[in-house]
């Protein structure tokens, strides 16, 4: 007579076999040190909003989680001219910021977001609202762009969050992405809106971006 753990055996091995179908192993860690990159890339499909990492560094763009992800902010992002007056203070007030540019530059990430696969006319008021609500690390955190001398601060960590910016449905944007120290940041974000139809609101639930800042 066969032992019952001989019986159990072949039974065992199928019980794995099928766990390791469904349940696909998670994503290799991977750093972004260069190139096209939209940290939060939005998509609408199904009745669900999503928000996740969009990859375009390489010739074939590749969704990821942002958990997934470290978005590297290299030692050549750093400057220390940066102008001490008012409107310059969201930087912080020593001079020096490390800045992923809102134009793109060999060596650094052109960093921005995409909501291009939200249709038109599925939120009220064609409007996204993108949300920061938390940010860890040595120093400020800030998203702007600037147009000559004058920059617009879109989000800023130094002035208390959440901080809230409308975005239309369908844009692709870049920006400047600033870190007033050398350092990690884990930095969280959420995007939601109402649905034209329903009046129902909407959201991706937050997902937190990690950026390693170079001292040197």
């Amino acid at each position: 007579m066969r032992s019952p753990a001989r019986l159990l055996g072949p039974l065992a091995v199928s019980a794995a076999l099928l766990a390791a179908v469904a349940s696909p192993a998670q994503a290799a860690p991977i750093t972004l040190t260069s190139g096209h990159v939209d940290v939060l890339d939005v998509d609408y499909s199904s009745g669900a909003l999503t928000l996740d990492l969009l990859d375009s560094t390489t010739t074939t763009s590749v969704d990821r989680d942002p958990a997934d992800v470290t978005l590297a902010v290299p030692v050549a992002a750093k400057h220390t001219n940066v102008p001490t007056t008012p409107a310059w203070s969201f930087l912080g007030t020593g001079g020096t910021a490390w800045i992923l540019p809102q134009s793109q530059t060999s060596g650094l990430l052109w960093a921005g977001w995409n909501a291009t696969d939200v249709p038109a006319g599925v939120f009220r008021n064609n409007t996204l609202t993108f949300s920061l609500t938390s940010v860890t690390g040595p120093a400020g955190f800030s998203v702007y762009t600037a147009s000559g001398s004058t920059p617009t601060v879109l989000f800023d960590s130094g002035d208390g969050l959440p901080d809230t910016l409308p975005v239309t449905a369908g844009v692709h944007t870049h920006a400047n992405w600033g870190f007033d120290a050398a350092g990690t940041y884990t930095v969280t974000f959420e995007v939601s809106g109402v649905l034209a139809a329903t009046g129902q609101t909407v959201s991706t639930g937050p997902k937190t971006y990690t950026f390693q800042v170079a001292a040197s």
